[in-house]
C-alpha cells in the first residue's frame, strides 16, 4: 500500500485548499473528514485524479501516512480539536507529529504540547493566515513547538508557504503556543487595520462626500504609495463593485454590522494580562461591538442628536492628504502596540521570538501583507532590541511628519460627529508616549486619598502616605 507524506483531518475550505496546494508542491496527501459525505464529494471533485487519498475511519487514515506520521488539523479551535487529538492518539507511534493550523488559543497551544510530549508524540501550533486564496496558493505561516518537530515538517510547510523575494513567508517562532501566539496578534493587529481604513473611509465620505468612484481614486493612489498593501487594494477595489439587483454601489447595501470570531478579544485578554496597552486593536473590538447592536443604534439615532450645523469648506486634496496622514501614522501605532505585546510574551514565556522574522513572513500571503512591512524587519534588523517601533528613525521621521494632518483629520471627524475610535485611541498613545510627565500623579494623590495606597515622589525614594484629612 502506498503511503502519503502528511495527512490532513478538516475538508472546510481552509482543509481543502492546503490539501491542493500541498498536492501541487509535489506532496502526497491523505485526508480525512469527520462527515463521510464531505470526503466522498472532495475525492470526486477537486481531489479528483490527484495524488489525495480519502480514508474513511481513523484507523485507514493514519495507516495511509508514512513514517513519521504528519498529520494536520483543521478544525473548529477548542473542544473540537481536543477530540481529534483524543481520536488519534491510540493509533499513533513515538514521534510521529500532530499539526494544529486553526486559530487556537496559545494557551490550548501550550497544554496540548506538554501533554503530547509525555506520550512521546509531537505537536506543532502553526497559524495559517490568508484566507482561502492563500490556503490555495500560499499562506504565510507561524509554526510553534518543539524545533525538533518542525524540522520533521519544514520541508513541507516551507514549500507550500507564499513566497517574496525568493524566501518562503514561513519561519520558526518559538517553542509551545509561540506560533498561534503569533497568529492570534496578527489577527489583533488585522482589526487595528481594517477599523483604520474604515475611518478614512467614514471620513472622507461623511465630511468630504465622496461618492463610490472618487474613493476608489482615492484609495487606488494611496496603493501606489507607502500605504501599499492588500486591505487597501482590496477596498480599492469594493467601491466599484454594483449591486446586481439595484445598480447601487454594492457597499451602500451591505448592512453596517460586522462580525469577529474571538482572536481580537484575546489579543485584548493578552495584552491585559501583560500589562501592554493596545489602544489602537482595542478600539477597533469595540467598533465592531457597536456595529452589533445595530437596532439599538437605529433608536437612539432618533433621539440622540450630534452638531448640526458642521460644514467642511477648506481644501480637499488637503484633507484627503490629512486622512492619509491619520492611515499612515494610526497603522505605525498599531504595529508599535502589537510588537510591543510580542516582546512582553517572548520575555514572559522565554520563545525569543525574532521580531524581525515576524515581519519578514507576514509581507506574503496574509491579510495584513504591506509594503510597510519591509521597513519594520529593517527597525529591528537596526536595533534588535527596539523597545518600541515608534522610536526607530525611519517610523519616528514618519510620526513626525504626519502630525499636522493626524492632528487635523481627527479634529475635524469629532468637530463633524464622525466616529474615529482607533485614530483617536492611536493618537492619544502617541502623546501619552511622548509624555515626561502624565497627570497619574493626581490618580496616586487619589488612590492614597481613599485607600491609603501610598504613592511615590519625584524628590526622593521610597513610598509615602498622607492622612489627607488632617
Amino acid at each position: 500500500m502506498s503511503t502519503s507524506d502528511i495527512g490532513l483531518i478538516g475538508l472546510a475550505v481552509m482543509g481543502e485548499n492546503l490539501v491542493l496546494n500541498m498536492e501541487s508542491k509535489g506532496f502526497s496527501v491523505s485526508v480525512f473528514n469527520r462527515t463521510t459525505e464531505v470526503t466522498e464529494k472532495f475525492a470526486a471533485g477537486r481531489a479528483r485524479g490527484k495524488r489525495i487519498t480519502p480514508a474513511r475511519s481513523i484507523e485507514e487514515f493514519v495507516q495511509s501516512l508514512s513514517r513519521p506520521r504528519k498529520i494536520m488539523i483543521m478544525v473548529k479551535a477548542g473542544a473540537a480539536v481536543d477530540a481529534v487529538i483524543d481520536q488519534l492518539i491510540p493509533h499513533l507511534e513515538g514521534g510521529d507529529v500532530i499539526i494544529d493550523g486553526g486559530n487556537s488559543l496559545y494557551v490550548d497551544t501550550q497544554r496540548r504540547d506538554k501533554s503530547l510530549s509525555a506520550k512521546g508524540l509531537h505537536f506543532l501550533g502553526i497559524g495559517v493566515s490568508g484566507g482561502e486564496e492563500g490556503a490555495l496558493k500560499g499562506p504565510s505561516l507561524m509554526p510553534g513547538g518543539s524545533r525538533n518537530a518542525w524540522e520533521i515538517v519544514a520541508p513541507i510547510f516551507r514549500k507550500i508557504a507564499a513566497q517574496v523575494e525568493g524566501e518562503p513567508c514561513c519561519r520558526y517562532m518559538g517553542t509551545d503556543g509561540a506560533g498561534h501566539y503569533v497568529k492570534m496578534v496578527h489577527n489583533g493587529i488585522e482589526y487595528g487595520d481594517m477599523q483604520l481604513i474604515c475611518e478614512a473611509y467614514a471620513i472622507l465620505r461623511s465630511i468630504l462626500g465622496l461618492a463610490p468612484d472618487e474613493l476608489h481614486e482615492v484609495f487606488a493612489s494611496w496603493n501606489k504609495g507607502d500605504l501599499d498593501s492588500f486591505l487597501i487594494e482590496i477596498t480599492s477595489n469594493i467601491f466599484t463593485r454594483k449591486d446586481s439587483e439595484t445598480g447601487k454601489a454594492l457597499l451602500d447595501v451591505i448592512l453596517d454590522k460586522a462580525g469577529q470570531k474571538g482572536t481580537g478579544k484575546w489579543t485584548l485578554q493578552s495584552a491585559i494580562d501583560q500589562a501592554v496597552v493596545v489602544s489602537t486593536i482595542n478600539a477597533a473590538v469595540e467598533a465592531r461591538v457597536l456595529s452589533a447592536m445595530k437596532d439599538q443604534r437605529v433608536r437612539a439615532s432618533k433621539q440622540l442628536t450630534g452638531p448640526s450645523s458642521f460644514k467642511y469648506d477648506g481644501d480637499r486634496k488637503k484633507l484627503i492628504d490629512a486622512v492619509k496622514d491619520a492611515l499612515y501614522a494610526s497603522k505605525i501605532i498599531s504595529y508599535a502596540q502589537g510588537f510591543t505585546l510580542f516582546r512582553a510574551a517572548s520575555q514572559q514565556f522565554n520563545w525569543n521570538l525574532n521580531y524581525g522574522d515576524i515581519a519578514t513572513i507576514w509581507r506574503g500571503g496574509c491579510i495584513i501583507r504591506a509594503k510597510f512591512l519591509n521597513r519594520i524587519k529593517e527597525a529591528f534588523d537596526r536595533d534588535p532590541q527596539l523597545e518600541n517601533l515608534m522610536l526607530d528613525p525611519f517610523f519616528r521621521d514618519i510620526l513626525d511628519k504626519s502630525q499636522t494632518g493626524w492632528r487635523s483629520a481627527v479634529s475635524l471627524a469629532i468637530q463633524a460627529g464622525v466616529a474615529v475610535p482607533a485614530f483617536s485611541a492611536s493618537l492619544a498613545y502617541f502623546d501619552s508616549y511622548r509624555q515626561e510627565r502624565l497627570p497619574a500623579n493626581l490618580l496616586q494623590a487619589q488612590r492614597d486619598y481613599f485607600g491609603a495606597h501610598t504613592y511615590e515622589r519625584v524628590d526622593k525614594p521610597g513610598t509615602f502616605h498622607t492622612e489627607w484629612l488632617s
